[in-house]
């Protein structure tokens, strides 16, 4: 039986790195580590604390994908529907062949508006698109939309933020509300995430972490001009520990979708070289047997990184407000928890 004393490491590895953030270890609902370090607000001394909400970048896709199958639970579309009918107007260059389902799963061959594979600096994306515009489904639209396929639909796993913009703008056209109030509404207020939501970085509720950006001369910046000025499809909410948790134990005792539905959104879909993808969320195999379901997020001024893992129903989440520390810290719960 894993004890809070056994976390010793974890609380050494967090001192001696720098951390800065919430860990949070919970078995069955039942806390078994809880952890905070450095600062919210470093200008003003604010320390981080259990009810800080962290920006979590993409670890938010899972949502996204929740609210999809929602809407094909409730008829209103199916993983096979092709998005091309409700694009058309905004979008020329979609593929008619694209589906919902290559969405879901980086496979559609759209151009991304932050490419990996061409780009190494996301703070890049902002000389030619201001990043104080991005607030909304459609305000993204621009940065890739005009843009023409990059493969063949279907042809490969390529992690592509834009799919999943055109997943918000998918749900936004069918349940006529705006992506963020859909996930409002229907997946935080189910769940009890009393706490998130997708918040505009130039106004920010109380107990909300700044993101902060470590310079190589020791000094900071904060990441206000370095990522969108509101979240969206693709990532971008903020969230405390305690309602991650929350949620990955709503999904998992199948109060969110139905039993097949949330087979569904677990299923591997697409194999990769390391983990395989579900809908929105990673999922780590071990000789075929999943060893855990895990959402990460990195941007400038975020890290994070979340697992459910299912052998003994323990949630793991790391939430930070620098660009790095959460692999680090999870690495070292795993070892703990003995999931390594």
């Amino acid at each position: 039986m894993v004890t809070h004393h056994d976390f010793q490491a974890v609380n050494a590895l967090k001192q001696n790195t720098n951390f800065s953030g919430s860990i949070l270890v919970q078995q069955h609902e039942k806390t078994l580590f809880y952890a905070d370090h450095g600062y919210a607000n470093r200008a003003e001394c604010i320390p981080n604390h259990r009810e800080t909400k962290y920006g979590i970048a993409s670890g938010c896709k899972m949502f996204t994908a929740i609210a999809i199958c929602m809407l094909i639970e409730r008829g209103e579309l199916t993983f096979e529907t092709k998005i091309k009918k409700y694009l058309d107007k905004v979008a020329p260059h979609v593929s008619d062949e694209i589906t919902v389902h290559h969405l879901l799963t980086h496979t559609s061959g759209i151009a991304d508006y932050f490419d990996e594979d061409e780009m190494d600096d996301f703070e890049e994306l902002w000389v030619t698109n201001p990043m104080y515009r991005l607030r909304t489904v459609e305000s993204f639209l621009p940065l890739f939309i005009d843009q023409p396929m990059k493969y063949p639909v279907g042809e490969r796993f390529h992690y592509n933020n834009a799919g999943y913009i055109l997943l918000g703008w998918l749900i936004e056209q069918i349940s006529k509300k705006t992506f963020v109030e859909f996930v409002q509404e229907e997946i935080f207020a189910n769940v009890g995430m009393n706490n998130s939501g997708y918040f505009e970085l130039d106004r920010l509720p109380p107990s909300t972490a700044s993101g902060y950006i470590n310079l190589p001369d020791g000094g900071y910046k904060t990441n206000i001009y370095s990522v969108p000025a509101k979240g969206g499809a693709d990532g971008g909410a903020y969230v405390t520990v305690d309602d991650v948790a929350k949620i990955w134990f709503k999904v998992m005792q199948e109060e969110l979708l139905s039993k097949s539905m949330t087979e569904k959104l677990l299923k591997v879909h697409v194999q990769g070289d390391e983990d395989d993808y579900g809908y929105g969320v990673w999922i780590h195999q071990s000789e075929k047997e999943i060893v855990r379901y895990h959402l990460m997020g990195y941007d400038p001024g975020v890290s994070f990184h979340t697992a459910y893992y299912p052998e003994n129903e323990t949630v793991v989440v790391v939430c930070s407000n620098q660009s790095e520390g959460a692999y680090e810290i999870m690495e070292a719960i795993e070892d703990v928890i003995g999931k390594r």
